[in-house]
């Protein structure tokens, strides 16, 4: 009889942590996917950026006020 209790015992704390890892991996799921951010492709070097951080002109998006200028000046590209 102690052995079928001491099982018992057992498989309910195993069940008791499947369930409580499997809890906390779907909440750290939910806060990777709030954190995204939109990403720009900068039109000099290539480089992505998030848009938050990345300079406009027109259409282009840059990830430096220095690739900015250049690609503004004429042969820039």
């Amino acid at each position: 009889m102690g052995l079928f209790r001491l099982l018992f015992w057992i498989i309910l704390i195993a069940a008791a942590f499947w369930l409580w890892r499997r809890v906390m991996r779907k909440g750290s799921n939910k806060q990777a996917a709030q954190t995204t951010l939109p990403m720009v492709r900068c039109a000099q070097c290539g480089v992505h950026v998030p848009r938050a951080q990345a300079l406009q002109n027109q259409d282009r998006w840059y990830c430096s006020r220095a690739h900015l200028e250049q690609d503004s000046q004429p042969g820039g590209h």
